[in-house]
């Protein structure tokens, strides 16, 4: 399976930013249309952006116009740039493949924690 590593997470106050990062390995990355999702502590994961070969773009409705996907193929790695921060954004972030998953194996992801 495809391995991929998140970074970027952290503890924020409410308002700040954070840039998280998906490295992944393998040579067939620039193939895929990649999705970041999170998860909280007793619910659900949901997808919060997407981001498709030709560097289209979308968002679930709770961060658009705070949150940003890019891609960068050269380097295996996808971001999600994340601005005006809210508490109700904690939780885990992980990267995956869109609509098809990469991975069925989802990790560690990393952890964002926004406080006062």
């Amino acid at each position: 399976q495809v391995q991929l590593v998140e970074s970027g997470g952290g503890l924020v106050q409410p308002g700040g930013s954070l840039r998280l990062s998906c490295a992944a390995s393998g040579s067939i990355f620039s193939i895929y249309a990649m999705g970041w999702y999170r998860q909280a502590p007793g619910k659900q994961r949901e997808l919060v952006a997407t981001i498709t070969t030709g560097g289209s773009t979308n968002y679930a409705d709770s961060v658009k116009g705070r949150f940003t996907i890019s891609r960068d193929n050269a380097k295996k790695t996808v971001y999600l740039q994340m601005n005006s921060l809210k508490p109700e954004d904690t939780a885990v972030y992980y990267c995956n493949g869109w609509p098809k998953l990469l991975r069925n194996y989802w990790g560690q992801g990393t952890q964002v924690t926004v406080s006062s």
